[in-house]
């Protein structure tokens, strides 16, 4: 039988993935109390039982200890159950924003105030952060991103990597993204937008990526900069980082930072060590 405990910050998708388990064949479990989670696990371990697959959601909650909870994960493992845990993450300004637009009370916000309520579940939640199995942030994840990564870790079994690159194309006339990690600036290479057969398109057609990657320096840059980030991303796994955001932009995001983002992710979104996404911030902005 494989188990899974489904647990991390409030407003990080956790029912999300809690539901797209059980779409997946798991049978879930979500806010069974503390005491009954030794007998839960006992029952679905008896010899008759027809499960296979089962997920457990738990919270961290105001009315409920959770280090109780850490207690209770390492009673069945010194039983010789075996589990794993799916930690959900998201960063504070993106749960912050969540819980303004859904108008939801933070289950520690006692008071009202959701950004205390974040910074006492960080504290409640940073021992069984560093037992998880698996650490997925969902702070630039879309929806089917996230059945993407979970059917790639619980329903093909392959092995998952807690590292994500999110490569993002911007332009910097509309601000360079707050969550950018790493910023390349590609204003250097000649602009596609005072060519008058490219200026109305953008970095994603065939025509403006053959202008651009046309000239040796474009060429150069790609390659010196996926040999960065293979340098680099070794260490941010080394060191524990989940989520790696790396910011390319030209003036306004639509030619020449399309265009790299766009041949980077070629490049890197087939190697086993790390996950990649790809955005692009402004390309759908008018005033090339």
């Amino acid at each position: 039988m494989r188990l899974v405990i489904v647990t991390g910050m409030s407003g990080s998708g956790k029912r999300t993935a809690i539901k797209m388990l059980e779409d997946s064949g798991y049978y879930c479990v979500d806010n069974l109390p503390v005491q009954l989670i030794e007998m839960f696990v006992e029952l679905i371990e008896l010899k008759d039982s027809e499960l296979s697959k089962v997920a457990l959601g738990i919270d961290a909650r105001a009315d409920q200890p959770f280090d109780e909870v850490v207690k209770a994960i390492e009673k069945i493992k010194s039983k010789g159950v075996s589990l794993e845990i799916l930690f959900m993450e998201s960063n504070d300004k993106v749960l912050l924003k969540r819980y303004k637009e859904s108008r939801r009370k933070h289950p520690l916000a006692i008071d009202g105030h959701v950004e205390e309520g974040i910074e006492k579940e960080r504290v409640i939640l940073s021992g069984i952060k560093k037992e998880a199995d698996y650490v997925i942030d969902t702070s630039l994840l879309l929806t089917r991103d996230l059945k993407t990564e979970l059917d790639h870790i619980f329903v093909e079994n392959k092995k998952f990597n807690n590292l994500m690159i999110n490569i993002e194309s911007f332009g910097f006339k509309h601000g360079i993204p707050q969550d950018a990690d790493l910023v390349f600036d590609v204003r250097f290479l000649p602009n596609p937008y005072y060519v008058d057969n490219l200026k109305s398109l953008t970095g994603l057609d065939k025509e403006v990526q053959d202008f651009v990657m046309g000239f040796e320096e474009a060429e150069i840059f790609l390659s010196k900069l996926e040999d960065m980030l293979m340098f680099l991303i070794p260490n941010y796994i080394k060191e524990g980082k989940y989520q790696l955001v790396v910011a390319i932009g030209c003036t306004g995001g639509h030619h020449r930072s399309v265009t790299l983002a766009e041949k980077l992710y070629a490049r890197i979104k087939d190697k086993e060590d790390f996950g990649v996404n790809l955005t692009h911030k402004d390309i759908k902005r008018g005033d090339k």
